[in-house]
C-alpha cells in the first residue's frame, strides 16, 4: 500500500496511559480517501473520517521494527482523525507544500523546522481516545500493535486534504483510497478514556523539534 511517510528520529517517546512501557518514535504515515471523501482506517460510531495519521512507535528496547513485532505489544500507534474545515490548517501547510515533490512512489523530500506539537491537537485535547489490541494495517498486519486513538480531529481545508488524492501510483492514476477497510472486531475489545473499567491518565506526546525530517512516497 503506497501511503505518505514521515520519518522521525527516535527522541520523541510516549508513556503513560496505561502502556506497559515506553516507546520512540519511528515515523508518521497518512490514509486519505478521495478528494476529501471517507478515508480513515477507523471508525467511531460508524463515522468515517476523510484521512487519519498514525505515528508509530516500538518499545524503547527494540532496535528495529522487525524485532518490535516479535512482541505482542513491541509497537505502539497513535491514530489521529482529520475533517474538513472552512479555512486552511496553517500548521500543515509546510507538509501540504511538500506533496508536490513526492508526487510518484519512491520520491523523497526534506521538510525543514517541523515539530510533533504543529501536527497534533493541544494536550487538552488528548484525554480522549480508545485503546486496543490490534494489528498493522498494511502487509502483513502483524497483531502486534497497541492502539490509541483519539477521538478529537485535527482540522484541514478541503483544498489541503484534497492535495494528497493529486499524488500518483506507479501506473499514473491518482492516489485514492490508500487505507484499509475496518476490520471486524474478532473478540477485542475496545476501551474508551475516562471509563470506570479503564485508566484516568493521558497519554503522553513527547513534543520533538524536527529541524529537517524526510517525507517520502515509499514504493
Amino acid at each position: 500500500m503506497n501511503i505518505v511517510q514521515v520519518s522521525l528520529p527516535d527522541s520523541a517517546k510516549i508513556d503513560g496511559g496505561n502502556l506497559e512501557s515506553t516507546y520512540k518514535t519511528l515515523q508518521l504515515h497518512f490514509h486519505w480517501g478521495a478528494h476529501g471523501g471517507p478515508g480513515s482506517e477507523h471508525t467511531i460510531d460508524g463515522e468515517q473520517y476523510p484521512m487519519e495519521m498514525h505515528i508509530v512507535h516500538i518499545k524503547q528496547e527494540y532496535h528495529s521494527i522487525s524485532e518490535a513485532l516479535k512482541d505482542k505489544t513491541g509497537v505502539a500507534v497513535l491514530g489521529f482523525f482529520y475533517q474538513e474545515s472552512g479555512s486552511s490548517n496553517k500548521k500543515y501547510e509546510s507538509i501540504v507544500n511538500a506533496l508536490k515533490y513526492i508526487t510518484q512512489p519512491g520520491n523523497n523530500t526534506t521538510v525543514k523546522d517541523l515539530s510533533l506539537d504543529m501536527l497534533i491537537p493541544s494536550q487538552e485535547n488528548l484525554t480522549t481516545y480508545y485503546r486496543y489490541q490490534g494489528s498493522l494495517t498494511t502487509p502483513d498486519c502483524d497483531e502486534s500493535v497497541v492502539w490509541t486513538v483519539f477521538e478529537n480531529a485535527i482540522p484541514l481545508s478541503k483544498e489541503q486534504l484534497s492535495a494528497f488524492s493529486q499524488l500518483s501510483f506507479a501506473d499514473g492514476k491518482n492516489m485514492t483510497g490508500t487505507y484499509r477497510p475496518v476490520q471486524p472486531l474478532n473478540g477485542r475489545e475496545v476501551y474508551r478514556s475516562g471509563s470506570v473499567v479503564v485508566w484516568v491518565n493521558t497519554v503522553v506526546l513527547l513534543s520533538s523539534v524536527l529541524a529537517a525530517v524526510g517525507l517520502s512516497l515509499p514504493d
